[in-house]
């Protein structure tokens, strides 16, 4: 089995990669690829995966557009922290969607689908009870309702609609409450990402997570950038890349 993976930021497709390894031992991967750019090209001048691993926004743009660009033939599996995209995930090749942040036990039950579908197929019949798996939309994902957090010798419980925005920096993680109060997190941005409600909470970039209720307005900016104004003071701007602009304002308004 030939698998491609398509996932922009790379401590994250190690670990994929590590789970389709460990799942579908001796199977062939190639990537990953870390924007649609480039998964165009490699889908253009290579022959059709058998399998290909994608999450939804890449370095350039979300990954649908790979979709508009050309006739994507293999079956997709999406890995991704964005639920509110599962729908267009199905109609784009998906036979499965695994949110963030990832277990062995999701991707053998992905395999197990893949194998189940590739079966049906390979004897002209899709029962009704298949066509259900298939097409079925990932339930909510309502996230972590609290972070416990340690700070001057004493734990304490944040609701995690107390939280205004989490930043990492210099390999450390922080929560920062309404109240403009300071914690430290014992976890990655990118798997405290994959905890949140994302209808919720947006990953701006590898560096800020924020929270609806947070963001105060929004203005256009130099380079078709969007600059994001909070309700807390920030010393940083925070500014959306014109690749991840349209994602952004497409959260904003489907809430």
């Amino acid at each position: 089995m030939n698998i491609l993976v398509i996932e922009d930021e790379l401590k994250t497709a190690r670990a994929l990669i590590k789970f389709i390894s460990n799942v579908r031992p001796g199977v062939k991967i190639d990537g990953p690829i870390q924007r649609v750019s480039a998964a165009v090209d490699y889908l253009k001048s290579h022959a059709s995966p058998d399998l290909i691993f994608m999450d939804i926004q890449l370095a350039d743009g979300s990954s649908f557009e790979v979709f508009q660009k050309i006739n994507v033939q293999s079956p997709v599996i999406f890995c991704t922290a964005y639920d509110e995209y599962a729908l267009d995930a199905f109609k784009a090749n998906g036979i499965d969607y695994i949110l963030k942040p990832f277990s062995e036990e999701s991707f053998r039950s992905a395999f197990e689908k893949l194998d189940r579908v590739t079966n049906a197929l390979s004897g002209n019949q899709i029962s009704p009870e298949l066509i259900s798996q298939i097409l079925k939309i990932n339930q909510q994902h309502t996230g972590k309702q609290s972070f416990l957090v340690y700070k001057n010798g004493k734990y304490t419980t944040i609701p995690t609609n107390n939280v205004a925005y989490i930043f990492a920096r210099n390999e450390q993680t922080t929560l920062v409450t309404f109240d403009n109060d300071f914690f430290t997190l014992d976890q990655s941005l990118e798997e405290t990402s994959g905890q949140l409600d994302t209808k919720n909470f947006f990953k701006l970039n590898r560096q800020y997570l924020l929270n609806f209720n947070a963001i105060k307005e929004v203005e256009h900016y130099f380079a078709r950038k969007l600059l994001i104004k909070l309700t807390i003071p920030i010393e940083e701007k925070l500014l959306v890349g014109k690749d991840k602009s349209t994602l952004f304002l497409h959260w904003l308004g489907n809430r």
